[in-house]
């Protein structure tokens, strides 16, 4: 199983240390001929969300992963990941790949220095420490949006289809839980 990585800013080593944990290959995707047809999924990392759009543009990366998610590779997309995943801001008027139909809010939680570690369930997994960074959450979710974790009323986790989306960063952890989740769609979806 290869499992591309977007390598143009935030969290990403992080992400490929936990895949290669569970004994996924990796590829740094930092050019367009670094994505290539023969990935089975694509890890978009926490970041900076408008400076991965811009990055995404520039390097002409933008239409050709958002076409393979269209088409139904897997994805799966924390905090800054999650927002460019998602359809609908509640506080701003930017749009991305707007393939997760949801609703989010950015900085939900605050700004940097208001950022928190909890425990916390997932679906199928159980509890899992769940680390926070200037972390947005999901205000709505629409037909077919399956959520899978919360933080009191406020959801933090999702899948809808191909898409997995977390608000959280589970790659700064030793958990492998939400990876291990992300692993199995793809072998689910290579399969079918």
């Amino acid at each position: 199983m290869k499992i591309g990585v977007l390598a143009l800013q935030g969290a990403f080593i992080e992400h490929i240390n936990m895949l290669n944990k569970l004994n996924a290959e990796t590829v740094e995707i930092r050019q367009k001929s670094d994505f290539t047809k023969d990935l089975d999924g694509i890890v978009l990392p926490g970041g900076e969300s408008t400076a991965m759009k811009k990055l995404l543009l520039d390097l002409d990366l933008y239409e050709p992963i958002k076409q393979a998610l269209e088409a139904g590779m897997p994805a799966f997309g924390t905090c800054a990941g999650l927002i460019l995943m998602a359809k609908e801001f509640e506080d701003s008027t930017w749009k991305h790949f707007e393939l997760l139909d949801i609703k989010i809010k950015r900085h939900g939680f605050g700004r940097q220095v208001g950022s928190f570690r909890v425990e916390e369930d997932f679906a199928d997994i159980g509890k899992i420490p769940m680390v926070f960074i200037r972390g947005p959450y999901i205000t709505e979710v629409r037909q077919g949006v399956d959520v899978l974790a919360k933080i009191g009323d406020k959801i933090v986790a999702v899948r809808q289809n191909n898409l997995l989306g977390v608000a959280f960063h589970p790659e700064l952890t030793d958990n492998t839980g939400v990876h291990s989740y992300f692993l199995n769609m793809v072998k689910n979806c290579c399969e079918n």
